[in-house]
């Protein structure tokens, strides 16, 4: 098992327009930011309980996602603590949210669950769009949960330093990162 002590997950698949959120937005925050080793960014896609040993292995876990609220698209939500495993009480955007609830669940029996918990979810505009991209009201929240994230993680007692050149390794396969996903969509009537 990793010796992390804080794992930050983005969740969700981006084949699917907003419902890619919390994997643009770990994208984003590894672009933009460094953290020492005892930190752990990760792309969860929708791995489901193949997750259950990085959470386990995490005192501070803090998820990235889109959750459908019933809000208007682009508003967001911070929960905290034990609230988080709840907010599948809010209407299920895909099937990893199931399989990701499991694996709180299931880390819990285990006695495996970190200490903090945190969760900042987007309400999604689009999600029946298969090989669409975010929303731009979706996207266009990604910069305030970056702030959100370092403030978070400050918080904690994580160091956060900003990048002065782009990351050696890619959060997400290179040929999924948002700019050659987004240049490889067809266009127009093709697309949908």
């Amino acid at each position: 098992m990793m010796d992390t002590q804080t794992l930050i997950l983005g969740i969700g698949n981006p084949l699917w327009a907003d419902e890619g959120f919390g994997v643009r937005a770990v994208e984003a925050l590894h672009a933009a930011y460094r953290f020492p080793p005892q930190v752990h960014l990760m792309d969860g896609g929708t791995q489901g309980l193949f997750l259950l040993p990085f959470v386990q292995a995490a005192r501070h876990l803090l998820i990235l996602d889109a959750v459908d609220y019933g809000l208007v698209p682009g508003e967001l939500r911070v929960i905290r603590g034990d609230a988080v495993p709840s907010y599948m009480g809010a209407k299920k955007v895909s099937m990893h949210q199931t399989g990701f609830q499991e694996v709180l669940a299931s880390a819990a029996l285990l006695g495996g669950v970190p200490a903090q918990m945190t969760l900042i979810g987007v309400q999604p505009e689009e999600l029946d769009d298969y090989g669409g991209s975010l929303r731009p009201v979706v996207r266009a929240r990604i910069p305030e949960v970056v702030a959100l994230v370092v403030a978070e993680l400050r918080s904690w007692g994580v160091v956060v330093e900003e990048r002065h050149t782009p990351p050696v390794e890619p959060i997400s396969p290179p040929e999924m990162g948002i700019a050659p996903y987004e240049a490889g969509r067809p266009v127009g009537r093709t697309a949908s």
